[in-house]
This record gives C-alpha cells, sequence and structure tokens, in this order.
C-alpha cells in the first residue's frame, strides 16, 4: 500500500531541480528565502496563503543547498522545518531530497510491542566517534546480546556537540555532529538488516533555549502553562491548529522518512492539552494509520513521571491509544529493596511490599495525586520498565549505575528481576556486563551566559543531597568523556553478568509464558526476604523466586499444578560466577495445593512445570 501522507512544510525536492519551500509565519508581514552559495545570494519572496501559510517554488535549486528565511526584510532564520542543520541550531537551513537515499529493508515488518526487549543509547558517548555510523559499527553485539531494539536518545539538532539531546532546537533535523540525515538513516538501514528495531526518544513538550526561533514564526508556545523548561507548547489556544500538525507532523516524519520502529515521547505530562482529541491520541491515531498503509509495526511510548491508564486505554474506551508507558516505579521498587540497609542481611519489610507491588501492579506508592492504578484492565505488554536509565543514573550525586551500587550477586538479581518480569524490559547501554563508568548530565552550549545557568541550576538541585558531593561540571567535556561506556568484559564478573543478560533474554524471547501480556502471573512475597511469580497459561506454568536475603529461604506460593518443576535458570550458576550458597542447581516441588521453591542466598531462579 502506497503512503498518502507527505511532509509540505518546509524545503521539498520536486522534478526538475526545483524547491518548494512552505513555512507557517503568522507572526511576520513578510517572508522571503535566500539561497546561499555562488557569488551571491539569491532571494525569492513567498506568497501569502491561508492561515498564515506562505510559499513559493523556487527553480534551480539542489539537494544540499543552504537556505535562510528572511523575516520582514531583517532577520534571517532557519526553516522551522529544517531537515538539516550542517551548521548547528544558529546556522542555514540545508535542503535534503529524503527520497535519494537507497534503502535495503523493503522486507522489515517491525516490531510487536511485546516482544520488545529495549537497550537505551546515547549516540554521543556509546562510541567513542560518537557518531550514528559508529553506532552502527555496534549493532552486531546488541544482536548477540538478544536485545530486539535500540532505543536512542534524542538526536533532533541542539546546541553545541555534547547533549543529551532534549535541548534539540530543530525536530526535523538529526544531529549533525553524529552524522546528520544520511547518517542516522544509514544506522536504521543497518540495524534493520541486523534484526533490530530502532525507537527514537523525541521531544515534543518544549524545545531548547538556544536556537529556538519558532515563537518569532508564529504562536507556538502559551503563556497560560509552564513547564519546567519554560512556556508550555500551544497546543489548545489560538492558532493552534498549525502547531498541533507541526508534531504530528514532526512524528509521522520520523517514522516515514527515517524507516523508525516506534517513538518515545519524552515526559507527557509537559503536554497541555485541553482539546479534543488529545494531541497524545491523534499522534498516536496518524501513527498507526501510516504505519498500516506502510504494512509495518509502529510503537508509540510514553514517558511520564505518573502511571495515566488514560495513555494506553483504547480510544474507544476514553483512552488515548498510545502503544506503552513508561512505569520508573518498578526501578524505585528495585532500587529500594537491593539497597535497604538492614542488619540482618534482608530488605526492610516496606521496601519489599513495593517491590511486589510494583511487579502486581503499575501505580504510583509516592503520594496521592500522582498517578491512578492500572489494575487489570491493562495489559503488561503496556508498561516498559527498567533497572536504570539515563535519568536515574545522571540525577543521582555521582551518576553511579547500579553496578556501582550494589554486589555482584545483587547485580544478577536485579538483571533476573527486570527480564523475568511481566514487563517489557528496558537495558542502559552498558548495564549487561556490569558498567561502572559514570553517566552525567552534559551539554555545551554556545552562550556562556546560559552555561553558568544551567550550571547555577544543577548546584541547587546537588544542595538538596546528603553529604559534600561535588556536582560535575555539566559544561566540562571531561564530563562529557566521563560518561562514556567502557566496554570491557575484563573481569570474571563482567564475562559471567553478560552470560546471565544474554541467557535471560534467550528464555525471555523462547518461552512463550513470557511474553507481556500473554499470561496470567501472579505474585507471593514474604518478610524472610523473598518473592516470587508464578506465570500460567492454559496448562504451562513458570515460576520465578528473587532470594533477596543473605540467607537460604524455601520459598511457597499457591498452587494447583501437578508435576515436577524443571529448573531452567538461576543465577548462582557456574557459569553465572556461582553464587554465596553454592552454584548447585536449586530445587522446587509442586505439592497438591503450593509450590515450594528453595534457593540460596541473594540469587534468582527460574522453573518451568513438566506435565506429570
Amino acid at each position: 500500500m502506497i503512503a498518502s501522507w507527505r511532509l509540505e512544510r518546509g524545503a521539498t525536492v520536486l522534478p526538475r531541480g526545483s524547491v518548494r519551500f512552505s513555512v507557517w509565519a503568522p507572526r511576520v508581514r513578510e517572508v522571503s528565502v535566500r539561497i546561499l552559495g555562488g557569488a551571491r545570494a539569491r532571494e525569492h519572496a513567498l506568497e501569502r496563503g491561508k492561515d498564515g501559510v506562505r510559499a513559493a517554488v523556487v527553480p534551480g535549486v539542489r539537494p544540499g543547498a543552504r537556505y535562510v528565511y528572511r523575516l520582514d526584510g531583517g532577520r534571517e532564520r532557519p526553516d522551522p522545518v529544517s531537515r538539516s542543520q550542517p551548521d548547528g541550531v544558529h546556522g542555514p537551513s540545508a535542503v535534503v531530497d529524503p527520497r535519494a537515499f537507497r534503502w535495503t529493508d523493503a522486507g522489515w515488518r517491525g516490531i510487536r510491542t511485546a516482544d520488545l526487549v529495549l537497550y537505551e543509547i546515547h549516540v554521543g558517548t556509546f562510541t567513542k566517534p560518537g557518531t550514528f555510523d559508529a553506532a552502527a559499527r555496534s549493532l552486531p553485539g546488541l544482536r548477540a546480546l538478544g536485545v530486539s531494539a535500540v532505543e536512542i536518545m534524542p538526536v533532533a539538532e541542539f546546541p553545541g556537540a555534547r547533549n543529551w539531546g532534549y535541548d534539540g532546537a530543530h525536530p526535523y533535523a538529526p544531529e549533525s555532529a553524529y552524522g546528520g540525515p544520511e547518517g542516522l538513516r544509514r544506522l536504521v538501514n543497518a540495524a534493520h538488516a541486523a534484526g533490530l528495531g530502532v525507537i527514537l526518544d523525541v521531544v515534543h513538550n518544549h524545545l531548547g533555549p538556544e536556537g529556538n526561533y519558532l515563537a518569532e514564526f508564529g504562536p507556538y508556545f502559551t503563556r497560560r502553562r509552564r513547564t519546567p523548561w519554560g512556556a508550555a507548547i500551544n497546543f489548545d489556544g489560538p492558532g493552534s491548529r498549525e502547531v498541533r500538525r507541526y508534531f504530528t507532523d514532526n512524528a509521522l516524519h520520523w517514522i516515514d522518512e527515517y524507516h523508525l520502529d516506534g517513538l518515545r515521547l519524552d515526559a507527557v505530562q509537559a503536554i497541555f492539552d485541553a482539546g479534543t482529541p488529545h494531541i497524545l491520541e491523534e499522534i498516536a491515531r496518524a501513527a498507526r494509520e501510516h504505519a498500516a498503509r506502510l504494512g509495518r509495526e509502529v510503537a508509540i511510548i510514553a514517558e511520564s513521571d505518573r502511571i495515566d491508564p488514560r495513555l494506553v486505554r483504547p480510544g474507544g474506551r476514553g483512552g488515548w491509544g498510545l502503544n506503552a508507558q513508561w512505569n520508573d516505579d518498578f526501578a524505585r521498587a528495585v532500587h529500594g529493596a537491593l539497597t535497604a540497609p538492614r542488619r540482618s542481611g534482608r530488605p526492610d519489610a516496606g521496601s519489599l511490599r513495593a517491590l511486589a507491588g510494583a511487579f502486581r501492579n503499575p501505580c504510583a506508592p509516592r503520594g496521592r495525586g500522582r498517578g491512578a492504578g492500572a489494575g487489570g484492565e491493562i495489559g503488561a505488554d503496556r508498561f516498559v520498565v527498567c533497572l536504570q536509565n539515563h535519568d536515574q543514573v545522571a540525577n543521582r550525586c555521582h551518576g553511579e549505575r547500579i553496578a556501582a551500587l550494589v554486589c555482584f550477586a545483587r547485580c544478577k538479581v536485579a538483571a533476573a528481576m527486570l527480564l523475568l518480569s511481566p514487563f517489557v524490559p528496558l537495558l542502559f547501554m552498558g548495564e549487561e556486563y556490569g558498567e561502572t563508568n559514570p553517566f552525567h548530565f552534559f551539554m555545551s552550549h554556545s552562550d556562556r551566559g546560559l552555561v553558568e545557568s544551567v550550571r547555577r541550576g544543577r548546584r541547587a538541585q546537588w544542595r538538596s543531597f546528603p553529604g559534600k558531593a561535588k556536582m560535575p561540571d555539566p559544561g566540562a567535556r571531561e564530563t562529557f568523556l566521563r560518561s562514556r561506556p567502557g566496554w570491557r568484559l575484563d573481569t570474571p564478573e563482567r564475562r559471567a553478568l553478560r552470560a546471565l543478560y544474554g541467557d535471560l533474554i534467550g528464555l525471555r524471547k523462547g518461552t512463550a509464558l513470557l511474553r507481556p501480556g500473554a499470561t496470567e502471573v501472579a505474585v507471593s512475597h514474604s518478610a524472610r526476604g523473598w518473592i516470587a511469580l508464578r506465570y500460567t497459561r492454559g496448562r504451562a506454568a513458570l515460576f520465578a523466586t528473587f532470594n533477596l536475603s543473605e540467607g537460604p529461604i524455601e520459598a511457597t506460593m499457591p498452587a494447583e499444578d501437578r508435576g515436577s518443576l524443571r529448573p531452567v535458570l538461576w543465577t548462582a550458576a557456574a557459569r553465572y560466577g556461582g553464587g554465596p550458597g553454592g552454584s548447585n542447581p536449586p530445587r522446587a516441588a509442586l505439592g497438591g495445593e503450593e509450590a515450594r521453591m528453595a534457593i540460596g542466598p541473594l540469587s534468582a531462579a527460574a522453573w518451568i512445570r513438566e506435565s506429570p
């Protein structure tokens, strides 16, 4: 089926060497486009159309040509829908022909949300070169690990060469320092050739403070609402129709022109819209319809600081129809249970209850008003969970990853809890072998005043932490360099952890019972320090037990199943570096009404029921 959508704003390459320029600029009296290069620039007036849209077809313009819009005969600005900013956020835009790239992924059909095992990367620190092409060369290792999709932190053109990406100023232009549009296309094409999907983190709640010229063109922002980053995007006020189109088109642009398999929408709690349909529903529906025309799967995933069932509930049932949402409460519960100090060697009862609740029911246990419980109405495949991500690591005093916070045995239990959970798992780059290099917040704005403002903000945030932690300078290159993973499997423990992650992912992908949303899940726990899960589907059953205490335990949970339990993986196996209680297979038995599972200290195990 041929897709009917196409991007009409910005610079569109036409046959016979001409380009159509189109820009929405209701706040400007006159707009012209200046084509740069050659002996002198050429300037063409854009004709006024309906609702503030200006457009003109300019002959003799080739892909790669630089151009700017001249506003009211004076200010020169980049295109708000620039596909490429080769000279940075303040420089001219470049004409791009998205049809010129030779894709080789015609047979790729995407990945169902329930089949995702995500791997989050930051392109700039993922490899030493910090480019899309260098990331593409690392894909075989991710394929060997078993993950199914790479989730890329934002790549929209940002100021400087070092940035998390959430300060992007040009939402349609892949970062030039990473390799620009063609580099991103090569990465996605290589990922599909390797059997991996690519999901892109996009920011539709704000733009970065440097290089953001949207407000000069039209009412993209509103003072009626505020976000932590300034004025909110105008999704429901005067002039909002074109603003909504700008961000809906942006989502489709990534899916269509870059063959992306999905988008992760940043901080949707800061997207305000009192209209109908909500902009998130509009984006999800447009993406779903366009994916159907393209004949492939596309996932729209929300990140929010609260659990909101509306995000993933179908439109016909009062929801907005996104495929999934992040559930950071799972990571907080795991960290709390693994790090809670107890002289007895067991996690405290409160942290254990929170962890059991995180397995049982995604909800927001952080106080009244923080979210609504999902209950049983929403499948587990609608929630993405992790042990750590860019925010949770970098917002610690020293940017510590989980491997720097807990011992090797606890790292293995954490890995098992993530990959034997009933949810969609996400790994953060380097997690699979216990990377201990920190991951900090960093940026490299050209505006010195803005850099100092960011420093002051981070210092103020650090004052709330106990002790005398020294804040890493977010503007220093050294902070960025320290945030690179080392990629060294140079110790037996790292090699063992890498083997465990690979085997857990293999078990998850090869066992239908562990597919999110496909089974019924029961959870038991005990104040003695253990949690047990039971997955059932028809006559099939899988049991998983996590011992967070420093002594051996026997876990029990109700089970009407008969037959025997066969161990399929245990974290204390010799292959995974053994454990405090030895590396022998754990024991388990099924009685008439309960399962009894005995495992050693600080370990996890999984069993499959075999029919009698």
